[in-house]
């Protein structure tokens, strides 16, 4: 089933309303693939290295297909995967590198929190009796002031990178490294868009995890007296049964954001590069 979203304009992008309802209109009819290829995919991370290239490229499996059914050009489950497995080492890659920015990312803040830490001391030291409330406060402030910056900074460092596996599943010349600069590129002047549009869409995944956490709860009310027998046996079923809810769950909730990311990623190119958009032409 195709889903065309009609012919909009390639100066102004689509409006929250019509991103978050296209994703959920492709989701919902494509459900039972998406949920399927999703559950695989959290399946394989149950195998190190290559099992996590494999659930990264599964998961952008789902934004191809989404981003087929976009412009108008559906394509088959098992043309796509051929596509991705194609480049599954590059997704490992990718993968890589983002953790290798996520830690330096992280370290950065941690960074200047520590410098602002000693400073600080160094401040309230130079003071000595002289410090008073007044001091704290401001210093209380200004950490304050510092962290929403941190905050805001790692927010919309973060978002600039929000579509690398997209292109890597759908474009021709991007590979694992070039697919960070793509991503970066594209979500140029629209941070603060897309931040919006992941909130909403978390706002509307919420209900599934309250659930999902509201199960977990009372399956580990119904263990916890077996448990406490220390049978291996009830250990292992425990396990096993949160790790299926786990996984389940998952499998629910990936798929729509897979789908939220290719209409963002359609939008974007739209208002970029102008309507026409083509999917690969990889036996589809």
């Amino acid at each position: 089933m195709s889903y065309n979203l009609g012919s909009p304009s390639p100066i102004e992008p689509l409006s929250l309303g019509n991103v978050i309802t296209a994703g959920i209109r492709i989701y919902r009819s494509h459900l039972k693939d998406y949920f399927l290829l999703a559950l695989k995919a959290y399946v394989w991370l149950l195998v190190p290295i290559y099992g996590w290239a494999k659930f990264y490229a599964l998961s952008a499996l789902i934004s191809r297909l989404t981003f087929a059914e976009l412009v108008n050009q559906p394509e088959s489950i098992s043309s796509g995967q051929r596509f991705v497995n194609s480049r599954l080492w590059q997704f490992l890659i990718n993968m890589l590198l983002m953790l290798l920015l996520g830690m330096g990312i992280l370290i950065s803040v941690v960074i200047v929190f520590a410098i602002f830490g000693v400073l600080s001391a160094v401040l309230v030291g130079g003071l000595n009796q002289q410090a008073n409330t007044g001091v704290y406060l401001i210093l209380g402030l200004l950490a304050f002031v510092v962290g929403i910056l941190a905050l805001i900074a790692v927010l919309w460092i973060t978002t600039r990178f929000y579509l690398v596996e997209v292109p890597l599943a759908i474009e021709d010349n991007v590979d694992g490294t070039s697919t960070i600069s793509r991503s970066w590129e594209l979500t140029k002047g629209y941070v603060w868009r897309i931040i919006l549009i992941s909130f909403v869409a978390f706002l509307i995944t919420l209900p599934i995890q309250i659930v999902v956490q509201i199960i977990s709860t009372i399956v580990q009310l119904i263990f916890t007296p077996l448990l406490e027998q220390n049978s291996g046996l009830f250990r292992l079923l425990f396990a096993v049964i949160i790790l299926a809810l786990s996984f389940a769950s998952g499998a629910v909730v990936l798929p729509f954001w897979q789908a939220i990311k290719a209409v963002i990623y359609y939008d974007l190119r739209s208002r970029r590069e102008g309507l026409g958009l083509k999917l690969r032409d990889y036996e589809i």
